[in-house]
């Protein structure tokens, strides 16, 4: 530690968590339940972020009503998506139909990433061994004979510490505490890069996620109710040279894939002329990885801390969930022993490392044989095989809305 820190406080806990998106926030809930002392640390004030994944899949509800939480969520404003088109000039194919699958919510749930995670620390405020802890710049690991005893972070006016048990890496894609461990990363090319905006959604217009496709061209719209959001896909390193051509440039690719954007529709104007500004538009620079190793001596990686998704089908936070109910099954026990041994980290990687390769090989083929034969302009798109075949049509539904297994809670 740098000398020139004074602490101003220490704290015990049996579990620190290290970031409040979807895997920190249900890992701190499912803790709470069973009496694990856990505290949760977010880097933010609050968890109101722009173009957050949305999506609830259908085996995260399960999750919620294993948790006797499904009937509240649903009573949360939110949309439903049935099934997941792509328009093209040859034709519209749907390639998932949520409709047939055998669950009890076969759709995915749109709610605001925002209202999911304060739903969900709300009920592990109800536990007094809980502790949300915001403003919350995680810095330093404390790592004594090679072993992770906590973590010291800035916040409310200085430095405090955390001494735990485990502390559990839950910070994303851009995760300190990954940088902090020395996690080698195994990386995956990903051929694209998105922008998302957001435009008024109008009560004519089609329901559900819709895949547009024209010519070296792909726009992603995602049903948010009263709006659209929107993603215009663009070929890895594309960015500057497109901002270069200018907005106005941007918006007219827009609408040559979208033209119903560029329609003023019962004088409520042409909806592309909403965007003014480059700051309307978010960029997301596309990856995907995993590190080699989820964990060390005091401290395991889940959700994106441990494998960054693409944005294809939307899974991230579906298996960042999953993670976080395996990494509660497998180390409750050992954490109400206060004992928690690399052997038991090292459960949690096994059982998850499988389902995450193989959704990761599952984007990466949705990547390479469509989105970048799309983004070239001299070839006409044909479906795979995988969208015309009868009885391969509902795979891309069922690894899009169930994951690879089934995880349940166990505790």
């Amino acid at each position: 530690m740098d000398k020139t820190h004074e602490i101003l406080d220490t704290q015990t806990t049996d579990c620190c968590v290290v970031g409040g998106g979807p895997a920190g926030a249900v890992l701190a809930l499912l803790l709470a339940r069973q009496g694990i002392a856990v505290k949760l640390l977010e880097l933010h004030k609050d968890f109101d972020r722009d173009f957050r994944g949305d999506t609830i899949h259908p085996s995260v509800m399960q999750i919620m009503e294993e948790l006797g939480l499904s009937d509240r969520l649903l009573a949360l404003p939110h949309g439903k998506m049935r099934h997941i088109q792509i328009k093209t000039p040859q034709g519209t194919f749907t390639i998932g139909d949520f409709s047939r699958l055998h669950t009890p919510y076969p759709y995915i749930m749109m709610l605001p990433q925002v209202k999911f995670l304060e739903f969900i620390t709300q009920e592990a405020q109800q536990y007094p061994n809980f502790q949300l802890i915001t403003g919350a710049n995680v810095q330093e690991l404390i790592e004594e004979n090679g072993v992770v005893q906590g973590v010291r972070y800035r916040g409310q006016g200085g430095w405090h510490e955390i001494r735990s048990t485990l502390t559990v890496a839950a910070d994303g894609r851009h995760s300190k505490l990954r940088q902090l461990m020395g996690a080698e990363s195994i990386e995956t090319s990903a051929p694209m890069d998105v922008l998302w905006f957001r435009l008024p959604r109008y009560p004519n217009d089609v329901a559900g996620g819709m895949g547009r496709f024209a010519p070296g061209k792909i726009v992603v719209m995602l049903d948010r109710g009263d709006e659209w959001q929107l993603g215009y896909i663009i070929a890895k390193g594309g960015y500057q040279e497109l901002r270069a051509a200018g907005l106005a440039a941007f918006k007219q690719s827009i609408v040559e894939v979208v033209p119903e954007l560029n329609v003023d529709s019962d004088g409520l104007g042409k909806r592309i002329d909403l965007l003014q500004d480059w700051s309307q538009i978010a960029f997301l620079c596309v990856e995907s990885n995993r590190v080699k190793h989820w964990y060390k001596p005091g401290i395991l990686l889940i959700g994106d801390a441990a494998h960054i998704m693409s944005p294809v089908g939307g899974v991230g936070i579906n298996y960042a969930i999953q993670d976080a109910v395996v990494t509660a099954n497998v180390l409750t026990k050992p954490l109400r022993n206060h004992h928690v041994e690399v052997s038991d980290l090292a459960k949690v990687q096994q059982q998850r490392e499988l389902p995450t390769r193989i959704i990761q090989a599952f984007q990466s083929f949705i990547q390479q044989r469509i989105f970048t034969l799309i983004l070239n302009e001299n070839q006409t798109f044909q479906p795979p095989l995988l969208l015309r075949l009868p009885i391969l049509q509902d795979l891309p539904a069922r690894l899009i809305a169930l994951g690879v297994f089934p995880v349940h809670v166990q505790i």
